[in-house]
């Protein structure tokens, strides 16, 4: 380990990928980052099995020398026991991430998943810096390099964004780099399957009958892609579909009717514990099941849009999609029963099932 002098701090060049630390061979506790644009001056300690690290300042703007000074004072602050009250500092966006990913109200193993994945995919490189070395021009110019696919630029640094202020609220943050982000403007799909028929005919031709299955229950109950994929037998019932969490954070149960059950009878035996079982999967589960035409998201918007041609009121038609209601009553007050729900469920899929030319599902 070097001594931490102003010629060394001078000469030691930019890390070419995620940062480089050079600790201080007479100063216990200094140390100087290096990351590809950037070099910052710390003071990090280990105490009652907790590291704290103190910024000191970037370099050049904090010298060697003041960064030295800086440094055997916070130490000599620590031995009488002032360093009980210092602040660690910034966490670096890997800690910053978990430390988001295990909040208690956080959404579905799948939502917090899909964070990591992001994460991991275009921003690997940035994990291991502290969040206050993590500029508004690095940001901005990842989001920019990621224009060949816009909505997946946004999606990951409003991920990013939202693991940023979720730190602030422990640790002395600015405001999030990506206020420098020009959003890209995305349009919604919107698109439904307009011609029935053909989707019936493309489903009845897929060679493998979970697929077959797993694609009919998205058109009958509007299940989104995930909700359906990871649907496990103990929570199917004879009156209900019970999930556990969803992406809004809440538990939902969705009324089923005979058509549900006509759905899923065939399926039972192949697992005892996932509804859709694919022994080559590492799940155990089926996780990619074979394209259709039509998008997953197709099937639910398809549900609502034939379930409000049908007659049934659109905040009605939200509580069998499990939208949270725009209204105070709507969230807090009316909680209308599976029983209540269940007969614009019989309309919607009655409707669905003369659509497909398959004529009403018969009702027990």
């Amino acid at each position: 380990m070097p001594k931490l002098t102003e010629t060394f701090a001078r000469k030691t060049p930019f890390a070419a990928a995620g940062t480089a630390k050079h600790w201080d061979t007479e100063i216990k506790g200094l140390v100087l980052f290096v990351g590809k644009r950037s070099k910052t001056w710390y003071f990090q300690k280990d105490m009652s099995g907790e590291t704290k690290r103190t910024l000191i300042g970037r370099y050049p703007i904090i010298s060697a020398d003041a960064a030295r000074q800086t440094a055997m004072g916070l130490a000599l602050d620590m031995s009488r026991g002032a360093g009980k009250v210092i602040q660690a500092g910034a966490p670096t966006l890997e800690t910053a991430m978990k430390a988001y990913l295990a909040r208690p109200k956080l959404r579905s193993d799948e939502h917090k998943n899909d964070i990591e994945g992001q994460f991991r995919k275009h921003l690997k490189d940035w994990l291991r810096l502290p969040l206050d070395e993590i500029t508004k021009a690095m940001v901005a110019a990842r989001h920019a390099g990621m224009a060949e696919v816009p909505s997946a630029a946004n999606h990951a640094f409003r991920r990013f964004r939202a693991v940023w202020n979720h730190a602030r609220r422990t640790h002395d943050l600015p405001e999030c780099p990506t206020m420098a982000i020009e959003w890209y403007e995305e349009r919604p799909d919107g698109r439904t399957i307009e011609d029935l028929a053909a989707w019936g005919g493309a489903v009845d031709a897929l060679p493998n009958p979970i697929h077959a299955a797993y694609y009919r229950l998205l058109l009958f109950t509007g299940l989104r892609k995930s909700e359906a994929l990871a649907l496990e037998w103990k929570h199917v019932h004879p009156d209900r579909i019970h999930l556990p969490m969803t992406k809004n954070g809440r538990s939902f149960d969705l009324p089923v009717v005979d058509i549900h059950h006509a759905i899923l009878e065939p399926l039972r035996g192949l697992s005892s514990q996932w509804v859709f079982p694919s022994p080559k999967s590492p799940k155990g589960r089926l996780t990619s099941p074979q394209p259709l035409a039509w998008s997953p998201h197709a099937h639910r918007r398809t549900f609502a849009t034939v379930a409000m041609e049908a007659g049934i009121l659109e905040e009605i038609v939200g509580r069998l999609l499990n939208h949270t209601p725009l209204s105070i009553t709507g969230q807090r007050y009316a909680k209308p029963s599976l029983d209540a729900l269940r007969p614009a469920m019989q309309v919607a899929c009655d409707e669905l099932s003369n659509r497909l030319g398959e004529g009403a599902s018969v009702r027990r």
